[in-house]
């Protein structure tokens, strides 16, 4: 599992409302609490395709 540069985590943003996303480092997805989907993230590269984002409960 790679880590996600730093700086792309200060300026990457949900591609649905352009909002704050959140590293969850041990699941290795990126989550925005205010669509309420997680973005998976494969061999360091985060899928930014909200078609293929995850709901949170």
């Amino acid at each position: 599992m790679l880590e996600l540069n730093k700086k792309l985590l200060k300026i990457i943003a949900c591609p649905k409302c352009k909002g704050k996303l959140d590293y969850k480092k041990k699941e290795n997805k990126l989550e925005c609490k205010k669509c309420r989907l997680a973005y998976k993230i494969e061999n360091g590269i985060p899928i930014m395709l909200a078609e293929k984002a995850e709901k949170i409960e």
